[in-house]
This record gives C-alpha cells, structure tokens and sequence, in this order.
C-alpha cells in the first residue's frame, strides 16, 4: 500500500511528482485487473489534473490533498461521470453534479483516478453481488474482500491509490477494511454530507474514507467533513483538526470491552487478541473497563428492519419512467415490472420485497414502529456507556474473511458478517476499524473503536496509537511491497 503522508514531503519540498504518480497508478491498475476493483478508469482527466497539482506544489501553493490519489465508490456522484451503484438499472445514467464530497475533494487537490465497483446498491458484504461481477481480494487468493465498499478497498490495498470514498450503512466501510488490512471510518451521521450519494438507507447512510494509514484517512475527513446546505442532516459543528489527534495518544483515556462483543460468537483467538491490544493499550495509559451494553441482542434485528424498509422506500423511485432503464414495452405495468425484474439483481430485490413486507399491510408500526423505538433505546444506551467511558473497543466482525462463495447460499449468515457494525449506524455514532497484526491462519485482524458522537478525534486517537503498536503493518499482504518502487520512481 501506499502512504500520502510518506509522500507529502515533496509536496513541502516543492517537488512535482504528481504526473509521475498517476502514471504508476494507472500502470499498477492495468496489471491487476484481475481485482475488479474498478469499473472505469480516468486515465485523461487524471493526469490532466496531476500537472495542474504539479504546477500548485512548484508555486508553493499546494493545498492540504495536493495530489493525493483518490478512488470513488460509484455509488457518489461525479459530474459527466456514469453513476450505477453497481446496478444494471442505472447503466446510462450521468450525474449532473458533483456529490459535495467530490466538490471538497477537488478543492483539496485531490487526483480522482476512477470509480470503484462494489456491491449492487451497497446491498452485501462481499462484493459478490455487483452486476459488473465480483471484486477479488487484493492479496488472498479465493477470499472475498468484503463489502459493500469492495472495490474502493481492494483499490487501497492493492497499493493503486493513496484512499478512496466508500459508504457505510452497516459496515460497509469498516468490514472490507478489516477484511483488506485498510484503515476505515464511519464518520458521525451528520458529520459529512450525503448530497449527490445514491441512498440506501437514509437514516444509516454514511459516506467515509478507505486509507492506508490512520494520518491519510484523518486528513481526507477533515476535507469533507463539515455543515452542507445542500443535506439538511448535516451538523453545524466543528470540524476539529483530525491529523493531530493521530499521535495524541491514549494517556488516561477510559476504554470499555463490551462483553457482548466478547462472547462466545467470536473465535478465541479473536477474543484474546482484543484483550492482548488492550492490555497494550493499557500500558500506555489508558484505562481499561469491562463493561455490558444489553441491547446489543436487540441492534441487529432492528437495524435490518428500519434498513430494509428504507431500502424499499429508495429504491422505489426506478422504476424505468423516473428512473431507471426502461424495459421495452409499450404497457405501463409491464415497463414498471420488466425494468426493476431486469434491472435489479438478486441480492436487492431480496431487500425490497423485506421492506414492503414490513411498511405493507398494516404492518409499519407491529414492526418499523417497533425498530424505532429499538434505536431510541439502543442511542439512550450509548449516551449512559460514553458519560462513563471515552470509547468501546471491539472485534470488527465475529471471524476472519471468507472464501469467495462461501455464505451466499445462506444470507442470514453473509447479514450477520456485520453484526458488530450496524450498532454505530444504528445510533448514529462514529466508529473506525484499524489493522491489528494477523490472526492465528495468518488473515487479517483489525479492531474497532467507537466513541461517542463527534468525537472522531478520541477515535484517530486510539487508531493511531495501535497502528504504532503493529509499526504501521496493517496486515498488507504482498501488496504493500510495491511501495518502495513507488517512492524511488518519485525520487
């Protein structure tokens, strides 16, 4: 993998390298191909937009992203760019405007290299249900690399770009980091904007960066953070200084393990190795706690309720007349049920006919109403947990990645891969996973810190503090051997 933090002193040192960079990554893309992690490449405009950077950094007036090379999910608007989310029904469809991320990206100096593939309308766990096909893991050959945020962090992984945008509704973030040795986080809802994002659903989307390292992702959330006019849900509040908070330590902070995300649905090695980070922790000043959350049997259900039913309400829209492909045919009824039959994939049309289960036939209170009510407990919860604690520290998911194939004969079982996710999205909390070393088969193992609301800085904190436990390895595979070719090429 690569680091922009590695490469930001040739940015002080007024040093072009942007041209050279992009080249290298558009060459390390063509070689491997066999990730699938992207669906289009912008070959022209990036390094049309690498001599504009090398021109800023020459005049000493390079800005806080200059050149920095960043992948896109392509659920996320780009203007004059082909916006699918991964789906059959969106082939054609152009977004008229940038989603605010994009604009800030742009502003920062940022390189957009492509838009990655990813899992149909952020609906899986694996990047196995794309209508463009599967996503490969970057350097475990037969696994999945998780999902839905597949291709964006394969992209990382695979040391082509420096980070990459990807959407968190359940995990969708935090999961295929974990999966691909990545650094991902789950910003506070509300905390950055979702205009020009294809919703899944609204009350639990999140749009968070894929990085290398905890220094590259803290400096690509401070650029998109922030109040947008343009998403009535955004916060006006702060956007603190996220860099600084990396090396701030974790000297006297109170760290609480849940037993609930403890207990016997996680593998023993996964549990003494949570402990074990703890402990280190601990050693350097931090306050550990074994603490309870009862609700947490009750996060899951809920989450899949109100997801589903919002899913359902979304995706209502494509329907081949205001959105969509259209199927040939002249009848109304028959164009409205050709084009979502042929346009939709499995894995979604699953989560509609969930959610119009649960929002039809009188059913919105017995169950919708009920998982509401669910969330206002589960936030009440973590409101008392954070007035006690600073953060909980977690396992990602219950287990390791799983081969290609392996769950998608049974979803329930793929849904629960990200039953230790959907609680911060659930409440609305910020939550990051960061690489922890390697598990007793040699898999990736990360970790998972959450905090309470706003609080990014306690998170990068804590993330930061255990990357410089492993020394900066985050479990990178065979990949991370490229980057010292990368650098001497800049040099």
């Amino acid at each position: 993998m690569i680091n922009y933090s590695d490469i930001r002193e040739y940015v002080e040192a007024r040093k072009e390298f942007c041209a050279s960079l992009v080249d290298t990554a558009l060459e390390t893309a063509g070689q491997r191909q066999d990730l699938n992690a992207f669906i289009e490449l912008f070959a022209s405009s990036a390094r049309e937009r690498a001599l504009e950077c090398d021109a800023r950094i020459a005049a000493g007036t390079a800005r806080p992203l200059e050149g920095m090379l960043v992948a896109v999910k392509d659920n996320i608007a780009m203007h004059g760019r082909e916006t699918t989310a991964g789906s059959r029904i969106l082939a054609g469809y152009h977004a008229v405007r940038d989603a605010t991320v994009i604009a800030r990206l742009r502003d920062a100096g940022a390189v957009l290299l492509g838009r990655t593939n990813m899992d149909e309308f952020a609906m899986g766990s694996s990047g196995q249900t794309s209508a463009y096909g599967p996503v490969r893991h970057p350097f475990l050959e037969g696994y999945v690399p998780g999902g839905s945020s597949s291709g964006s962090a394969a992209a990382v992984a695979a040391g082509i770009v420096h980070g990459a945008l990807g959407t968190d509704t359940g995990g969708s973030v935090r999961q295929p980091a974990a999966y691909t040795g990545t650094v991902g986080m789950k910003p506070t809802y509300g905390r950055v904007s979702r205009a020009g994002l294809v919703a899944f659903a609204s009350s639990c989307d999140q749009i968070g960066p894929i990085t290398a390292s905890v220094d590259d992702n803290a400096r690509i959330l401070a650029v998109i953070a922030g109040r947008d006019p343009a998403d009535a849900t955004t916060a006006d509040v702060s956007v603190p200084d996220f860099p600084s908070a990396v090396t701030a330590g974790v000297e006297g902070r109170r760290i609480g393990l849940p037993a609930e995300y403890l207990d016997d649905r996680v593998p023993e090695d996964m549990r003494s190795r949570v402990r074990a980070i703890a402990r280190r922790l601990e050693e350097r000043g931090a306050v550990i706690r074994d603490c309870s959350l009862p609700l947490t049997r009750a996060v899951f259900p809920a989450y899949f309720l109100i997801a589903n039913a919002e899913a359902s309400s979304n995706l209502a829209r494509y329907d081949g007349v205001r959105l969509g492909t259209a199927a040939e045919t002249d009848a109304l009824h028959d164009r409205y049920v050709h084009s979502r039959s042929e346009g939709f994939g499995r894995e979604v049309k699953r989560r509609i006919m969930l959610g119009s289960r649960v929002l039809g036939g009188g059913h919105e209170q017995d169950w919708y109403g009920r998982a509401q009510r669910v969330r206002r407990l589960v936030r009440e919860e973590f409101e008392r947990t954070f007035g006690e604690l600073d953060l909980l520290l977690t396992p990602v998911t219950p287990g390791p990645p799983f081969r290609m194939g392996e769950r998608l004969a049974d979803p329930m079982d793929m849904y629960l891969t990200d039953v230790f996710n959907t609680a911060a999205n659930l409440s609305g909390l910020p939550a990051i996973s960061v690489p922890a070393g390697k598990d007793a088969k040699g898999l990736p193992f990360a970790v998972q810190f959450m905090a309470g609301a706003w609080r990014e800085d306690l998170l990068y904190a804590a993330a930061g503090a255990v990357e410089r436990l492993h020394g900066g390895e985050a479990s990178r595979g065979d990949a991370s051997r490229g980057e010292a070719s990368r650098t001497e090429k800049l040099g």
